[in-house]
């Protein structure tokens, strides 16, 4: 009964009095980020995987500015993220307007977090299930090393949390999402500034 009518409303819920309390941060966030891209957008839009794998556009805070090289190429993540852009990261803010995403019924507060579409063709019979629920804001699989842990890992741990969906399990990943964002932990992968690409063996 969770999983297929109690989850859907509760993320509703909360999602609509959370962007009404959050609105005036969301506000400043968007100036704030609107002079520091310096002309390159506030919000980040990208087409993801969600439930059954239908495609939905998942909006976030943009960090990083369009800066580009001679050759008109996109800068690496790591030269064009902002001082704004990396506090905005660091503290998850950026995620926030994901609560729009939420209220659509694209995502879910809680579920496997939504990966890129060219992936999709990548993955193993058993890493696909994370599909079998709706994307989440956050998941399991932050709460047990967010982008810090291997590929193969955080699937495994998509696919525990699709398995065991209930509402305890829902606010032990809030609880324990609010105490990483506060202590800022597991932002980055050991090598890169996000996480590195999946190539389907890593």
């Amino acid at each position: 009964m969770y999983r297929h009518f109690f989850k859907r409303l509760i993320d509703f819920t909360v999602a609509l009095l959370a962007l009404l309390v959050l609105s005036p941060l969301l506000l400043g966030v968007a100036l704030w980020l609107h002079f520091a891209n310096k002309g390159a957008g506030v919000f980040f839009f990208q087409e993801r995987p969600g439930l059954d794998g239908r495609i939905f556009r998942i909006v976030k805070f943009k960090t990083m500015t369009d800066a580009r090289d001679t050759n008109g190429e996109l800068l690496p993540d790591a030269d064009r993220l902002t001082v704004v852009g990396r506090f905005v990261r660091s503290t998850s803010i950026d995620e926030l307007p994901q609560l729009f995403n939420v209220l659509k019924g694209d995502m879910s507060l809680v579920g496997p977090r939504p990966l890129l579409v060219q992936y999709l063709p990548l993955y193993s019979e058993r890493q696909a299930r994370r599909h079998e629920v709706r994307p989440g804001i956050t998941g399991w699989a932050q709460c047990h090393g967010r982008n810090a842990i291997s590929w193969t890992d955080k699937f495994e741990l998509d696919v525990w949390y699709v398995d065991h969906v209930s509402l305890q399990t829902d606010l032990k990943v809030v609880f324990i999402t609010i105490k990483k964002v506060i202590c800022r932990s597991d932002i980055s992968s050991a090598t890169a500034v996000t996480m590195e690409y999946f190539n389907g063996n890593n």
